[in-house]
């Protein structure tokens, strides 16, 4: 078994940034991929980031791309979502998740809580 616990998220300011942090625990972790998700009141989930394990690429959703960043530092088994120019949309509990194989995502975070509000 697997346990995904994120960190990082918080009250933070339009235009401001935050860093969440994802760890993996448990059983010897080789994930097919990572992601990021995220959702917000009265809205359905929606996928923020993946990146694949086995040769480092990344995905996005169009709209974040170019103010999100998804990383991992293999040693500590830990994906990383950079969000940068951070937007009173962007409010949202966000979600990591981890996937064995292309056909869906197998093990979850409990979450953390994201509100960008000056």
């Amino acid at each position: 078994q697997v346990q995904l616990v994120e960190s990082g998220g918080g009250l933070v300011q339009p235009g401001g940034s935050l860093r969440l942090s994802c760890t993996a625990s448990g059983r010897t972790f080789n994930p097919y991929s990572m992601g990021w998700f995220r959702q917000a009141p009265g809205k359905e989930r929606e996928s923020v980031a993946a990146i694949m394990w086995a040769d480092n690429s990344t995905y996005y959703k169009y709209s974040l791309k170019d103010r999100f960043t998804i990383s991992r530092d293999n040693a500590k088994n830990t994906v990383y979502l950079q969000m940068n120019s951070l937007k009173a949309e962007d409010t949202a509990v966000y979600y990591c998740a981890a996937s064995l194989s292309s056909a869906k995502y197998d093990y979850w975070g409990q979450g953390t809580q994201v509100t960008v509000s000056s």
